[in-house]
């Protein structure tokens, strides 16, 4: 379980396939503090540590999470957003989020706003996924609350904060993100669409 409140930022060093699977080894600044079969919320998505070294650790994604996330398009040097699962009694400062990636979607557009960006993002409505306005959503991990929501799109507003703190800043036009939608909401959506 996560918050959507990233921690820190971890770099891909390196990248084996392995039949179906892809490891992917990375360094980020707490590796000191990390350990084997550890949660991590990469972009959004909910790996397992499975192997450490002094400087990086390793996580393994499955056939299953390439085929929902945007994990196949890692390289070398990228960029990912970083978070530890929570802790219980800690303060939950962004929504329940559960690094369970529903589906990809693309940056439709990216525009300054005086200090701030709006980020709108468009997705395929096959699953019956749903945003609502003011609702929350995570976007490559970050928990952020829905403007402008549509049938198949959605905006975000980026404080600099978060646009500094997180791979934001590499997002532009065209880049495909993971998505994970409202817990809540897929729940009254999966409802509506039984009694239906």
């Amino acid at each position: 379980m996560f918050t959507g409140i990233i921690e820190t930022a971890a770099s891909i060093t390196q990248i084996e396939k392995d039949n179906e699977n892809i490891h992917f080894t990375l360094t980020c600044p707490i590796v000191q503090e990390l350990k084997i079969d550890q949660s991590l919320s990469h972009d959004g998505v909910c790996l397992t540590v499975v192997a450490l070294s002094p400087d990086t650790y390793t996580v393994t994604a499955i056939k299953e999470t390439l085929e929902k996330t945007n994990l196949g398009s890692w390289s070398v040097g990228g960029e990912v957003n970083l978070e530890r699962a929570m802790k219980l009694g800690d303060r939950l400062d962004g929504h329940i989020v559960q690094g369970h990636v529903d589906q990809t979607g693309i940056c439709l557009s990216v525009e300054e706003a005086g200090g701030s960006w709006y980020y709108t993002f468009g997705y395929a409505t096959a699953q019956n996924n749903i945003t609502i306005e003011k609702g929350s959503i995570t976007v490559n991990g970050v928990s952020l609350t829905v403007v402008n929501s549509k049938a198949n799109e959605f905006s975000v507003a980026i404080i600099p904060y978060t646009y500094e703190h997180t791979n934001f800043k590499h997002i532009k036009a065209g880049t495909v993100v993971n998505l994970e939608f409202d817990v809540v909401g897929k729940y009254v959506a999966r409802l509506h669409a039984l009694r239906n």
